[in-house]
């Protein structure tokens, strides 16, 4: 729980799931960044540490095999880093040479685009890495003969994953959980709505804009990310500096590629007559927020649609400056009324 991190001198940094592992927006790319920011900080690494795999080779898979009379037939794992799996795997082969290990990953994965398919088995049900494992080895394990062995390695902890789920503002920003159930005392401008802040006109780029143009754009505009809309004003989604920036150097798309070649998907929306509250929950997780507001389109056939539209980008330091302007005008007329 993020109590239990702040009780240790812990600062917590939230960074995008979507982004790129090599993206400067990644949580790999921030913790480096701190690191070179913080005097005497370390980076335990675990996608590069050999003591990761070593120590599944030496104690999980020991445990296992002790557990399990020395006798496995089937190894399920989920991969995240590959510490689990490569060491776990490895100790079992070489105590039971005929087991099969079956490894599952996402198709967004770090080592998705690296393993030729011919090598690998696709499984991408929906879930946790734990719902993952045990879908997998329920189907796996039906190739298995009567008194055959399967173990799967389910890698929830309270401080992995329920963690979420014991969050009432996790729950609140899912929609599991009601505001007024879990707050007792709002403050000043919760109930405010969206359209309280001042905030600029939108900048968009088409779809067709090229990532080199993009970048310009952004660079001189101060924006580090844009709404992607097409000719008709339709949102498809956003475009990063860091993303567009990572991508690039990584040779996964050019200057000259148009930007709908690298769209993050993965963002809020909040429309205009939400509340302030429900924003500040959203920013809690993500960097910024699609501000959108919505437009009845009558066809020419007489029939209607409703259209999003974007009205602006709005990002924490937005709600920081409209909730201290506020108060900061406040309290100086409070102080000149004193003095009269």
């Amino acid at each position: 729980l993020e109590e239990n991190r702040e009780a240790l001198g812990a600062e917590i940094v939230r960074t995008p799931t979507s982004a790129r592992f090599d993206s400067p927006e990644s949580h790999v790319g921030v913790a480096w960044r701190l690191k070179n920011e913080i005097p005497d900080s370390h980076i335990l690494d675990q996608y590069r540490n050999p003591s990761n795999p070593l120590a599944h080779y030496d104690t999980t898979a020991e445990e296992i095999l002790e557990q399990c009379d020395g006798k496995v037939d089937m190894l399920v794992a989920g991969a995240g880093t590959g510490g689990t799996i490569t060491g776990v795997a490895r100790k079992l082969k070489e105590r039971c040479p005929n087991i099969r290990v079956s490894s599952l990953l996402t198709s967004t994965g770090r080592l998705a685009d690296r393993i030729p398919l011919k090598s690998c088995f696709w499984f991408p049900p929906p879930g946790g890495s734990s719902g993952t494992a045990m879908a997998a080895a329920v189907k796996f394990a039906k190739e298995l003969k009567e008194g055959q062995r399967c173990v799967v390695i389910l890698p929830d902890s309270i401080r992995n994953y329920m963690s979420k789920f014991l969050s009432d503002k996790w729950m609140v920003q899912k929609g599991f959980l009601r505001e007024e159930d879990i707050m007792v005392k709002k403050p000043w401008w919760w109930n405010l709505k969206v359209q309280s802040l001042n905030l600029s006109a939108p900048l968009t780029v088409l779809p067709t804009v090229t990532c080199q143009q993009t970048i310009k754009i952004l660079k001189e505009k101060s924006f580090d990310q844009a709404p992607v809309v097409d000719d008709a004003g339709v949102i498809l989604g956003m475009v990063t500096l860091g993303n567009m920036l990572s991508s690039i150097l990584a040779g996964k798309i050019k200057l000259s590629d148009p930007v709908s070649k690298v769209l993050y998907k993965q963002f809020k929306q909040i429309r205009l007559t939400d509340n302030l509250g429900n924003l500040s929950h959203i920013l809690e997780f993500d960097h910024f927020a699609l501000v959108v507001h919505e437009q009845i389109q009558y066809l020419t056939n007489g029939s209607t649609a409703l259209k999003q539209m974007v009205f602006g980008v709005v990002t924490a330091v937005d709600l920081l400056n409209f909730v201290t302007g506020r108060e900061r005008r406040e309290r100086s007329v409070s102080e000149s009324t004193d003095e009269m």
